[in-house]
């Protein structure tokens, strides 16, 4: 993977070289959205090896910023989550990746992750409001 280093800021934002702006924790964000309907189904950080597993392998993989490690969504329950295209933002510091899961996305069982909706009037107690339909 080419260094965003050696890129002139025209070719790094208009060009076709592939070269990730790492943050100083050598991550980008990744941000997941089912391929089928748009749905967000989770956001992680990846690293240059994640993002070289996720293409070598076709399955989504980011760098697990807890455990220190690799780590392919779904890699114990099997729920991974099958990389169709992946769009990169204009600085090359985020990705969306659009992807067919295969089985549930969240860890608690969740078709996604974002199964909550923030009330912006309520009190912090009472703020968050479960989305029915994909409720754990």
């Amino acid at each position: 993977m080419k260094s965003a280093d050696n890129l002139t800021q025209q070719e790094h934002e208009h060009g076709t070289v592939f070269a990730p702006k790492f943050g100083p924790d050598g991550l980008v964000s990744g941000v997941v959205l089912d391929s089928e309907s748009g749905e967000v189904l989770v956001v992680a950080f990846m690293n240059a090896d994640s993002i070289e597993a996720t293409r070598k392998s076709g399955n989504v993989t980011f760098w697990s910023r807890s455990r220190q490690r690799l780590w392919m969504k779904g890699e114990t329950s099997g729920n991974v989550l099958r990389v169709e295209r992946i769009l990169v933002d204009c600085d090359q510091d985020a990705l969306v990746i659009y992807a067919t899961p295969v089985g549930p996305t969240c860890h608690t069982g969740a078709r996604s992750c974002f199964y909550r909706e923030l009330d912006l009037d309520a009190d912090d107690a009472l703020a968050l409001k479960p989305l029915d339909a994909n409720s754990p």
